[in-house]
């Protein structure tokens, strides 16, 4: 797909999603993928390794995992970074279909309010986010019920 290609595919990220739902295997796969992502963490403070991977609208699944500082405030948390690296691949117009979130170590954890803003930037509100929940479980939930508040600027072109 050429870059305009790509730039013509994505929708206006107000809009709704014209997408059908995930299957269980599309859901299982991004799982599996934020799973192993995580194990390239950078977390030598916390010790807390998490990966993400992002299903952009046009099939494409771009994956990322935290990178942490002895500065703790300049940790690049993984949803951020595998949004970062799907527009430095793709461009500024991606939207994000679904993203997973995976911890390695068994405890429950949505994404923090930074990733939740990041996340809505690039998605329609019908964008599926899931991460790990209690005892085991993975929620999902939409963009729309994890930040029904987002922060949002109208831009003219």
């Amino acid at each position: 797909m050429s870059p305009n290609d790509a730039q013509n595919s994505h929708q206006n990220p107000a809009s709704p999603s014209n997408q059908s739902p995930l299957s269980s295997a599309q859901a299982a796969d991004l799982q599996q993928r934020a799973i192993a992502v995580a194990h390239h963490a950078y977390a030598p403070y916390s010790r807390f390794r998490v990966g993400a991977a992002v299903l952009l609208s046009d099939g494409t699944i771009v994956i990322g995992c935290n990178v942490e500082n002895a500065s703790y405030r300049l940790t690049v948390c993984a949803e951020q970074a595998a949004i970062a690296a799907a527009v430095s691949l793709h461009g500024p117009q991606i939207r994000i279909r679904a993203i997973a979130v995976a911890t390695l170590n068994d405890t429950a954890s949505q994404p923090c309010g930074a990733c939740r803003q990041t996340i809505h930037e690039f998605s329609t509100p019908e964008t599926i986010i899931f991460f790990p929940g209690e005892k085991g479980a993975i929620a999902q939930v939409t963009i729309a019920a994890l930040l029904p508040a987002a922060f949002q600027l109208t831009t003219e072109n």
